[in-house]
Order: structure tokens, then sequence, then C-alpha cells
């Protein structure tokens, strides 16, 4: 399996510094990011960590997914996942770190039942690459059954 880079070029401060984050590898784009509006309510066409790994765990937790579905015999119609990457303050070192992830998932597949498509989410949130990378953060699934 190849290796994938991102690269982040960063000038100044935290407080008033500001980089890009280059998606090396599949060079789809270049993303701006900075702390004050990493911390805000209100990202203004600007990225975080945080939100690039929510997408790096979403399209992740879609494939493994995926993958226990169809091993389950199911047929996958569509599959909408959705990951919540929260930051907040480390009581330990005073700076901060990921609270939580929230993974919602809704899944429209045909040739299973409910309990074999909650038992296949539940198990792609386990074995999940970018989980398992993650496992020092709580991770929750929400995951609904469209049948």
């Amino acid at each position: 399996m190849p290796t994938r880079t991102a690269r982040t070029a960063w000038n100044g401060s935290l407080e008033a510094g500001g980089g890009q984050v280059e998606l090396t590898s599949s060079k789809v784009g270049t993303y701006d990011v900075s702390f004050p509006k990493r911390a805000a309510d209100d990202a203004d066409g600007t990225t975080s960590p945080e939100e690039l790994i929510a997408a790096a765990h979403s399209a992740c937790y879609a494939m493994q997914f995926s993958a226990l579905l169809g091993g389950a015999g199911g047929t996958v119609e569509q599959l909408d996942v959705k990951a919540d990457v929260s930051l907040g303050p480390d009581s330990s070192d005073g700076g901060f770190k990921l609270t939580g992830i929230v993974l919602t998932v809704e899944g429209e597949v045909s040739g299973i039942d409910e309990a074999t498509f909650l038992k296949a989410a539940d198990d792609a949130k386990a074995g999940c690459p970018v989980s398992k990378a993650l496992s020092g953060v709580e991770i929750t699934l929400n995951a609904t059954f469209v049948s």
C-alpha cells in the first residue's frame, strides 16, 4: 500500500499567523488554516486539523463498513457517513486535545436485516484504520438502517 502525503506551510505566530495545507499525493487542493479560525464557531472558508480528521474518518469508515456489509451478503445502495470531531482543553497539560468523535451513518442496504447492519456498523467502527489510529479518543456511533 502506498504512503500518502500532505504538507503545511506556516508563517507567523500561532495567534497572528496562518498557513496552507496541501494535499500533496492527490494534488486535489490547498486549503487555508489558522488558529483563530480553528477556534471560532464560523470557519469562514478555512479548514482545521479536526475537519481534516473528520474527512479522513468518515471516508475510511464508509469503506470499511461497505466491505463488511458486502461480506455479510448485503448490497450497499447508499451510505451517508458524517464524522463530528471535537477539540477541547486538555486538563493534563493545559493544551488542547480531541475530546470526542461522533460517527453518524445512515445506510440503505438490501439483502440483510437491521441486526446484521448494526453489527457490521460496530465492527467497522472497531476495524477502520483511522478509528484504530484514533483509539485514544472516545468514538461514538449512531447507525440508522433504512429498509
